[in-house]
């Protein structure tokens, strides 16, 4: 992220991809381990899902659209269920534009863990929006996955999931099955459209582009021959990395500053 004025740039083998920095987004995911954050991420981003679990410490993935000509950048923050540093955490929540908080419905604590990520959110998000007069908007999608374990199995109703989404209307309830692939789809689309954003950035509704076509891909021609039709292409960046603290640092304080605050305001705490 960097202001307004300038322009991102994606590097990705022998291809940069430059995009708008009003078209580049970053999604947070949040959750307790052992929910399905990272299966969730996989089923958006190549469709797969792995069986082997593998502990989350923080994972950024990057994926770049050509929608109807224009560029859009996406960037993903698959967070620990751990929390193991707490600033980091409030970090990621400043940084983020959209966010997917995900709990299991067959344990309880980590539908805990979702409302007080949810109220955390909310609280921080508020501080910085009093900073910098930003909309009010925040889209959000509250997650409950493995609904393909049964009923028996379930510890959280559906009225407990949809109470908290009730009287917010950028604020959505789902319940999923990354492992089944249900609703998954369903649940991105709804979440770029709370987020205004366009609905081809969903997994289903865009042609899959190999990063080969790289050199090509912002061009407002491009078109896959065999896909005369489809206007919406997603690529996944190979070789993306996580922005430094720093550099977040810098994103939040730039956004605070452009405001040219007149007056000193209460702090939003990062550490």
């Amino acid at each position: 992220f960097q202001d307004q004025a300038m322009m991102k740039t994606m590097s990705g083998g022998n291809c940069n991809l430059n995009v708008p920095a009003k078209n580049s987004y970053r999604m947070v995911v949040l959750g307790a381990s052992r929910v399905g954050k990272s299966s969730i991420v996989s089923r958006f981003l190549n469709g797969r899902f792995e069986d082997q679990y593998t502990p989350t410490i923080e994972d950024f993935h990057r994926k770049v659209y050509n929608i109807r000509g224009d560029m859009y950048q996406l960037d993903i923050l698959d967070t620990s269920g751990n929390h193991p540093f707490p600033a980091m955490r409030r970090l990621s929540i400043l940084t983020g534009d959209v966010f997917i908080l995900v709990f299991s419905l067959d344990n309880r604590e980590s539908f805990d863990e979702v409302k007080r990520l949810q109220k955390q959110i909310l609280e921080v998000k508020s501080c910085l929006k009093n900073k910098t007069k930003e909309s009010a908007d925040l889209p959000m999608v509250i997650c409950g996955n493995k609904n393909d374990h049964g009923e028996v199995f379930r510890k959280v109703r559906s009225d407990e999931g949809e109470d908290l989404v009730s009287s917010d209307e950028n604020c959505a309830y789902f319940e999923v099955s990354a492992k089944k692939n249900t609703n998954v789809d369903e649940m991105f689309y709804v979440l770029f459209s709370m987020a205004k954003l366009p609905h081809e950035m969903s997994p289903s509704l865009h042609r899959k582009i190999s990063i080969q076509y790289g050199d090509t891909f912002q061009q407002k021609s491009f078109r896959m021959r065999r896909v005369k039709d489809m206007d919406a292409y997603g690529m996944i960046s190979p070789f993306v990395r996580r922005p430094s603290v720093n550099s977040d640092l810098k994103y939040i304080k730039s956004k605070v500053l452009r405001e040219g605050q007149s007056r000193e305001r209460e702090k939003c705490t990062i550490q």
